[in-house]
Parts: structure tokens; sequence; C-alpha cells
């Protein structure tokens, strides 16, 4: 039986010129971009390896962990919209110093926890300062790569979540084994050391070394920026544009709120299985740290190849609906393999690798059709708006998987609530935002 073809959009062609002019562009700002990516999500996410080791030394339940997890969201949610409007006006470079900068030093604090309050603080603490630099860099490349060419793009700056599982479990599993007791100190308070001092680093790095727009940027020749600015201005869209004039007028568009709702189911499921991944591999048989975070880093190994031939056909087809759906269904059938393998180490994570490549693909093609449907005027405030809304999904769910897991005794129900999750945010945005009409695009150097 022969596959329909997933839809296809305007179809959009470049010439030999202009290809080279994108590569130079990503070459030029995506190894440093993800390269913080990589350091915001580690320190994002240790907490769920740092639980592991924290729990022989500390006496906290596993609510108390939930919760900590969940309330950087809050302070996430609450300064968001306000730093992207802020990058707006004084740039990127001063924005990200600041971001990074302050989030380094919180991140490294998290060693000196010894009560469930501190541990609420900094962690609300961590989310407030690190607030804006997601959406701030999707804003930002916004301002160097037009529509045709930002799913690819965005996808290869969110390998960076892929490179950091990849990273974070092995690397926070030798930390806690083999730098436990040195100095007086514990594994996990060595982990959280150091692994937020980078962030700090590379904030001072963003700002010496990046531009705020194209017409600053040295590297570029004249002819390359006309080109560039021509594209922008020329922008082609997958997706059906709101019209916003204001960002007041984009608070009254009802879809704003229909896309927040599909970021929030999808990060509630996305960060349930970040925080009980390691936890889960556990159950399955695997004590030892070390060996939870090497396995742990499997499935982000295909997830960082994966996630880039995705972007690359959601922008070759031009198309984002189908694609996003694709993405969550194959997150669901991964899940769906770990709950009916019943602990088989193999299949369950046979299962946790597609999970992994479904779920890290997703989060791309989403921004980008956002991206689109956004006008420029109120880009900034709309992107950090759905992001911020959406980022109380993670701020509900892993208390509320705790929850069920305590009174069941088991994880599967949990998994069974994030696969509705993962499907019931494919299935709205499939129904929420229409396609662009297709027409084909003809697109020359200006």
């Amino acid at each position: 039986m022969a596959i329909a073809p997933i839809r296809s959009g305007p179809q959009v062609h470049y010439s030999a010129a202009d290809e080279a002019l994108f590569s130079k562009l990503s070459w030029r700002l995506l190894p440093l971009l993800v390269g913080c990516y990589v350091i915001a999500f580690i320190d994002r996410i240790n907490i769920g390896f740092a639980q592991l080791q924290m729990k022989q030394t500390l006496p906290f339940s596993d609510a108390a962990y939930a919760f900590g997890a969940g309330v950087f969201f809050i302070g996430y949610f609450l300064f968001e919209v306000p730093s992207n409007l802020l990058l707006e006006k004084i740039g990127a470079r001063k924005t990200l110093l600041r971001i990074m900068f302050c989030w380094g030093i919180v991140a490294s604090a998290m060693m000196t926890v010894q009560s469930t309050t501190t541990f609420y603080v900094l962690r609300f603490l961590l989310g407030a300062f690190e607030a804006g630099f997601f959406p701030g860099i999707i804003l930002y490349l916004t301002y160097w790569f037009p529509s045709p060419r930002r799913c690819k793009v965005i996808s290869i700056f969110m390998s960076a979540t892929a490179v950091a599982y990849l990273v974070a479990g092995p690397l926070s599993g030798a930390i806690m084994k083999y730098m436990d007791g040195l100095g007086g100190h514990h594994g996990w308070q060595w982990l959280f050391l150091v692994q937020g001092l980078p962030a700090s680093v590379l904030g001072i790095v963003v700002y010496l070394y990046l531009q705020d727009k194209p017409e600053d940027a040295r590297w570029l020749t004249p002819a390359e920026k006309a080109t560039l600015r021509h594209h922008l201005d020329h922008d082609a869209q997958t997706v059906e544009v709101g019209a916003h004039a204001s960002f007041w007028s984009l608070l009254r568009d009802p879809k704003i709120y229909t896309m927040s709702l599909v970021y929030f189911l999808l990060l509630g499921a996305n960060y349930t299985l970040v925080f009980y991944a390691p936890s889960l591999i556990k159950s399955w048989g695997v004590n030892d740290v070390f060996t939870v975070g090497l396995l742990s880093a499997i499935g982000p190994v295909f997830a960082v190849v994966c996630m880039v031939f995705i972007g690359r056909s959601s922008d070759k087809r031009f198309e984002r609906r189908w694609h996003f759906l694709f993405t969550v269904a194959l997150a669901s059938l991964g899940i769906c393999i770990t709950i009916f393998a019943k602990g088989n180490l193999v299949v369950s994570m046979l299962g946790l690798t597609l999970m992994s490549i479904g779920q890290t693909a997703a989060t791309p093609i989403f921004f980008a059709a956002l991206s689109e449907y956004v006008p420029r005027k109120t880009a900034a405030g709309g992107i950090a708006l759905v992001s911020s809304l959406g980022n109380l999904g993670p701020a509900v769910m892993p208390s509320l998987t705790a929850l069920m897991a305590a009174r069941t005794g088991s994880m599967d129900d949990s998994m069974f609530l994030v696969i509705a999750l993962w499907m019931g945010c494919g299935f709205i945005l499939l129904a929420a935002i229409r396609p662009a009409r297709a027409a084909k695009v003809k697109l020359a150097a200006a």
C-alpha cells in the first residue's frame, strides 16, 4: 500500500550564491549559539541526574524534587516576555550577556542547597534569569534567516538539546561517581558547580563575538547584506500570517493562545520525560549512576541527526503542520513501546530512542511555524508570549505525573498521560493553523 506524501506548500528556490550566503551565516552564528544552548539545557535538566544522589544526602521527597523542577518554569514564565521586548530594544548581545552571566552564577549556587526552601528559591531564580534566552535566540535567528531556511536552522540550533542529553548523562554520572567526596563535597554539589560556571563565561564570549543584526556584521560584504535584506523583506510563508499591528492586538488573537496551548502540552510531555528518564532507566534494573547516564545518551545520538533531517524535510516541502504531527506521533509510539516492553532493557531503549527523536524534532517545527504566523512587528512579544505560557506546562506536569505514580505505584499511567499530551498538541496545531496557499516562489539575489 502506497504511503501518501506529506502535503507541500509553496516551493522556494534559491540560487547557488544564496545557498553560499546562508551557509556562511550558519557557520558564523550557529556553533556558538548551539554551544550556549547545550550549557543552558544541561543546567535545566541536570536536576534529574543530581536527584539520584541528592536523595541519599538530603531528606527531600519525590514531590519536593518535582516541585523544584517545576518552579523553574514559574520564574521563566514571569520574565520571558519583558526579556524579549528588551532584546528588541537593546540588542541580542547585551541581553544574552545579562541572561547567561546571571544564570551561570545561580546554577553554580545550587551546590549550596541544604533545605527545600533554598532549593525552590534557586530553581525559581534560575528560571527567572534564564527567561528570554530561548525565545530571544529564535527571534535573533529571524533577523538572519528567511522562512524557507528557518526550520533547518532552528533544528540545528535545537540539536543542542540532543547534544545536551548526550553530554549530560555520562558527564553527570562521571562527576557524581568520581568526584564524590572531593574537597569534602558530594558528587551532586560538584555537578552543579562544574556544569554551571561555563554559562557565565560563554555570556562574555557572546557579547564580544556576535552582532545584533546583519547590518552590523563586518564579515558580510555590502552585496551580501543587500541580498539578505531582499530575502528577509520578501519572505514567503508556509502557514497563514496573523494580522497584528501591535502587541496589544496580538493579545486579542485567539490563535496565539491556541499556539500557547500546543506548546504547553508539548513541553509538559517533553519535560516529564526529561526529569524522569533517568529514574525510568533505573527501574529497568540499571543501578549504577554512570551506566544510567550512558544509557540516557543513546537516544540523543540518533535524535541529533534525525531532527536536522526532519527540519530539512519541512523546509524542502515548505510544510510545518503534518511534520509536527508526525514527530509527536513518533514520540508517542516510542513511549508505547517502553510501556509494553515490561522492563526489557533492549526493547525499552529502542522505544526511548524513538521517543527522543520525536520529541526533539517537534519543537523546531513548532517555532518555525510560530515565527511565520507572527508578523515581524510583533515577533518579539508574540514568540515570547507563546513560549512563556507554554513553559507553564513543565511547571505543572512533573508534579502531576509524580502524584499519579505515587498513587498507582507505577509510571505506566503517567506515560499514557504523556502520550495523550503529545497527540493532543499535534491535532490541535493541525486544526488551528491554516497552511499558506500553494504557489511557486522564485527568489533571486537582489
